[in-house]
């Protein structure tokens, strides 16, 4: 193994792990905080001219105000294909057609409700570090692979796994910055 193939390992490690994270980040994202995010509607699919769509290739979703998310459809006929899709979605949001719109105004999450959602917050970070170990660990054993084949020094392994060890805890801080974040944001009233 010389050293472009260690690069090689590195920049694929690195990848692997920044995929993880970006996961992590958007599955945070459509968690719901005190604050309207278009991020909450992210997931919601819309039975639109004959197939599921993303509620965003239906219309605009905004958050004009702190607690309001309204979503201006292309199409006058998808307003309450939009609005049956949004309630299946079982976010807890009810939204209320008044013209051309559809407003979504967001209640105020009671104490127990942010408990529960910084529970659920903090499983996918979790799920996420698991992620990243899963890649390091991967990292590790076809390194050892070619150890034992000869292909690398003992002291080339102890530098890999070193340098996997420095990407891994990066990454795993990465994440726990954006749950400490997400946490503030699901408790602050």
């Amino acid at each position: 193994m010389d050293v472009n193939d260690l690069k090689g390992l590195f920049a694929e490690v690195n990848k692997r792990m920044d995929v993880a994270l970006q996961h992590v980040k958007h599955e945070l994202a459509g968690v719901r905080t005190g604050r309207a995010s278009t991020a909450l509607l992210d997931h919601v699919q819309v039975e639109a001219y004959g197939s599921h769509v993303p509620i965003q290739q239906v219309g605009s979703v905004s958050a004009p105000e702190p607690r309001l998310l309204v979503i201006q459809p292309w199409d006058a006929t998808t307003l309450h294909p939009i609005e049956k899709a949004i309630q299946k979605a079982n976010l807890g949001l009810n939204p209320a057609i008044q013209g051309k719109i559809i407003r979504i105004a967001l209640p105020e999450l009671s104490e127990e409700r942010r408990h529960e959602f910084v529970k659920i917050v903090r499983k996918m970070s979790e799920e996420g570090r698991v992620a990243i170990r899963h890649v390091r660990r991967d990292a590790l054993e076809h390194v050892k692979k070619e150890a034992k084949n000869g292909g690398i020094s003992e002291e080339d392994v102890e530098h890999v796994e070193k340098e996997v060890q420095k990407l891994t805890d990066q990454y795993i801080a990465k994440i726990d910055a954006h749950l400490q974040h997400k946490e503030k944001e699901i408790m602050h009233v």
